[in-house]
């Protein structure tokens, strides 16, 4: 049910947990513009379906289509070239000697909130949401609601104007996010999501896995297979 007769931007970068914000964003507000970064990633596959789950999601849900706004690419390309992570060059995922997982890349989060509120301000939205979570943040200190909270007061000051930032997912588990897609747009909404959303870190889309694509190895797949066998069995 919408509450929120305001527009909002989300920040979609076509996995699991953005998708299902978006789909979120598309039932709480009157209209929504999607951004998207490109900030020097390994893989492309995630930029290529994320257009594809959006569009899935507008051609799926009439209601939600009249909503659904502008999409936003911005290059951040930057931040890969000073990001010595898994995610940004082709190095062994693990974890770090001081506890970090290495698919850290230092900054992202705060520097998304800053360009997608730098592109609230021109396009006249100050509500983001975001699909960061303390459940199963994978040990990502960016995620957490003390920083994001802490980013946002910086933001509205910095900004001179009051935004909001949105985490529907921050305490749920990945079994409470799919079920989350279930409640906003039931089998159809959690299809969409299994099937057109991209989370590996390895960037391997070939294989249609019961919890959708991916190596079925590194920690994303895991944590999004793991929480796909939980949503299973509390449906029996």
């Amino acid at each position: 049910m919408k509450t929120i007769s305001q527009t909002a931007g989300v920040l979609f970068s076509g996995g699991q947990d953005s998708g299902t914000c978006l789909a979120w964003a598309l039932e709480t507000f009157d209209r929504v513009e999607t951004i998207g970064f490109e900030y020097g990633q390994r893989h492309d596959i995630e930029m290529e379906c994320r257009l594809d789950m959006r569009e899935s999601i507008r051609s799926s849900f009439p209601d939600w289509a009249d909503r659904l706004g502008e999409d936003h690419v911005i290059n951040l390309a930057g931040l890969g070239q000073i990001s010595e992570t898994s995610l940004t060059r082709d190095v062994e995922i693990g974890v770090h000697e001081n506890g970090l997982p290495t698919t850290f890349v230092p900054g992202r989060n705060l520097i998304f909130l800053n360009y997608a509120a730098a592109l609230g301000w021109r396009r006249g939205f100050s509500h983001l949401v975001a699909g960061m979570c303390e459940a199963d943040f994978s040990g990502y200190p960016d995620c957490r609601k003390e920083t994001l909270d802490t980013q946002m007061k910086a933001i509205s000051l910095g900004l001179d104007r009051d935004y909001s930032l949105h985490t529907p997912l921050m305490f749920l588990s990945k079994a409470g996010a799919w079920d989350l897609a279930e409640t906003l747009g039931g089998e159809t909404l959690v299809e969409i999501v299994r099937a057109k959303s991209h989370t590996c870190y390895k960037g391997v889309h070939s294989e249609l896995h019961s919890w959708g694509y991916g190596c079925g190895e590194c920690p994303a797949c895991e944590l999004r297979s793991k929480g796909w066998a939980e949503y299973v069995d509390q449906q029996k």
